[in-house]
Parts: structure tokens; C-alpha cells; sequence
């Protein structure tokens, strides 16, 4: 499984640079423009996706913060990638380090509104690429409503470009 949770954290670093990339070819009014979706706009939607992946990271780390540093300004595309480069780093080692036994480990954490849970390692690893895939969905669709293409990010593309020509 821990070869599993590698690949799927990879994938999860490059769909989320595609995304990321893309949504740098929007013109300023449309990476903000509020279209009704969970998150208003495509910024709004990529900012949850990272503020996800680094408040898993913290929990995993034993801390549960009820939201980012108060120093952390994502108002901007640049801002946000730069915070998003620290997380995948911070994910990578995390991952990197775990052994099988590991995924059984019992995180316990709070939610950002304080209430308590746990879940074993392995479910809240799968967890943060499963959000995020979710939601990359989601940009996917600002990205129709303001009639730009989005890069596709599915995991069989992902492994077809690994794989290289022929593959």
C-alpha cells in the first residue's frame, strides 16, 4: 500500500501543478469572478485545495488548526503556488517515511469547527487526494462556465505520461 500511497501523492502534486498552470492563463476578472459553485471562484476553489492538503498535514502532525496562519496571504495565484510547492514537499517526506504498519496508526484531530474524531492513517492519506481530486472537478467546471479548457488530470493520463511514448 505504501507504494500505492506514493504514486497517488506524485499524481496529486501534478494535477495539481496542471490546474495550477492553467488557471494562470485566466485573465485576472475570471480567476476571481464569483460563479456560484461550493467555492466562488476558480481562486477561491484552489485556495480550499491547498488549505486542505496542509491542515491534513498539520493533523497528521498532531496539531488541528482552525485555519491558515494568520501570516499566509493567498490572494494571489503566485502566493498560493508558492504555499502549495512547501505542502507537496511536506507530504512527499511524510509519505516517504511511512512503513506499512504506519497506516494503521489512530490520528486523532478536530475539525475546523473544534469536534473530535479519529480515523486510522491509511483512510485520511487516501482522504486528502480523494478531496482534492473532488474539487480539482470543480475548477474543472468554473473553467467550462468561463469557456476556457481545463487540462485533463485524470490518473490514467497522469500514468501515461510517466510511462513516456508507448506508454
Amino acid at each position: 500500500m505504501i507504494e500505492e500511497l506514493k504514486d497517488l501523492y506524485a499524481y496529486n502534486v501534478w494535477a495539481n501543478e496542471r490546474i495550477v498552470n492553467a488557471a494562470e492563463e485566466l485573465d485576472p476578472d475570471s480567476l476571481v469572478r464569483d460563479l456560484g459553485s461550493s467555492f466562488p471562484s476558480v481562486r477561491d476553489t484552489l485556495r480550499h485545495i491547498l488549505l486542505g492538503e496542509w491542515v491534513w498535514m498539520e493533523r497528521w502532525d498532531g496539531r488541528s488548526p482552525t485555519g491558515p496562519p494568520n501570516s499566509w496571504d493567498l490572494s494571489t495565484l503566485p502566493a498560493i503556488r508558492m504555499r502549495w510547492r512547501t505542502v507537496a514537499e511536506r507530504h512527499s517526506a511524510f509519505v516517504s517515511g511511512l512503513e506499512e504498519s504506519s497506516l494503521a496508526r489512530v490520528v486523532p484531530y478536530r475539525d475546523i469547527r473544534g469536534n473530535s474524531f479519529e480515523a486510522p492513517l491509511g483512510q485520511l492519506l487516501l482522504h486528502v487526494v480523494n478531496h482534492s481530486t473532488y474539487h480539482r472537478g470543480q475548477v474543472t467546471t468554473l473553467f467550462r462556465q468561463l469557456g476556457k479548457t481545463a487540462p485533463s488530470t485524470d490518473l490514467v493520463v497522469f500514468h501515461r505520461e510517466r510511462a513516456g511514448p508507448g506508454g
